[in-house]
């Protein structure tokens, strides 16, 4: 019988605790590590569409990458909207786990998970973990294109290998400028631009890029930019936590197809 406590384990493993930053909350939410578990739901984070379908889908355990309870809080009143969540979560029996910069940090995580998706073998993390003995680790890749390609040509592949999103995908730079090295981060990475400038990649790929940090970067002569949506980029990972939970227990996993990126329309008025 699997249990709770057995899947925190190989979560922990594969994407050790300590690999987290110090500010993240990364871990086990709520539920009993003693129950066991049939069922492994799987999704970018826990919102009331999500436990829905983890409740459909019969699940005793959802895994998500955002924590739920990231900020302090002083109250989980069933009133509240994170309160709610979790009263639903115990009410249905349903443990909640998430693996978050920790799952961006080591290797078979986000990143790397988004590296394979665009075609690029890994050489370094963008940022290397201040623990842990695997030089791989850290948040961030920087890797080699499997082929060369112009900036126009690698935008339009992430366009079409990341999952759909009415954001899209968009770059800055040159578009016939070739692209060879890439350095990327999955979710919210415009902390790291200068990590990326001072990589040697070509470009850098990540999400939420704000205006001015990404036009002070151009300026200073920094990589090439592609600013994917944040669901976008990290949601491909639900597959591969599901399919190695699946692969290690005798569960029966599912990815829950809710889409929880918050952008739900996207207008773009054609230049004339």
């Amino acid at each position: 019988m699997t249990t709770v406590a057995d899947i925190r384990a190989s979560l922990d493993r594969w994407y050790p605790p300590e690999l987290a930053e110090t500010w993240d909350r990364p871990g086990l939410v709520c539920g009993d590590p003693a129950d066991p578990v049939g069922t492994v739901a799987c999704a970018l984070e826990a919102t009331d569409a999500v436990v829905d379908a983890a409740i459909a889908a019969g699940a005793q355990m959802l895994v998500v990458h955002h924590p739920l309870l990231l900020r302090g809080v002083s109250s989980v009143a069933a009133d509240t909207p994170k309160g709610r969540i979790v009263h639903r979560l115990i009410r249905s029996g349903i443990a909640l786990m998430s693996a978050h910069t920790n799952a961006d940090a080591a290797v078979g995580g986000v990143n790397d998970v988004l590296a394979e998706i665009l075609g690029i073998r890994v050489t370094a993390p963008l940022e290397r973990a201040a623990v842990g003995d695997n030089p791989l680790e850290g948040i961030g890749r920087v890797g080699e294109l499997d082929e060369p390609l112009t900036l126009r040509e690698f935008t339009a592949r992430a366009a079409e290998r990341l999952p759909v999103t009415v954001w899209g995908v968009r770059a800055a730079g040159d578009p016939d400028q070739t692209v060879r090295t890439v350095a990327l981060c999955s979710g919210a990475g415009d902390a790291l631009l200068a990590d990326a400038a001072s990589s040697g990649a070509d470009v850098y790929l990540t999400s939420d890029l704000r205006h001015h940090p990404a036009d002070e970067q151009l300026r200073a002569g920094g990589p090439a930019l592609i600013d994917t949506a944040h669901w976008a980029s990290e949601s491909p990972w639900c597959r591969s936590v599901a399919d190695r939970l699946a692969e290690a227990h005798d569960v029966t996993t599912t990815v829950l197809e809710v889409r929880t990126d918050p952008w739900t329309i996207g207008i773009r008025r054609e230049e004339v």
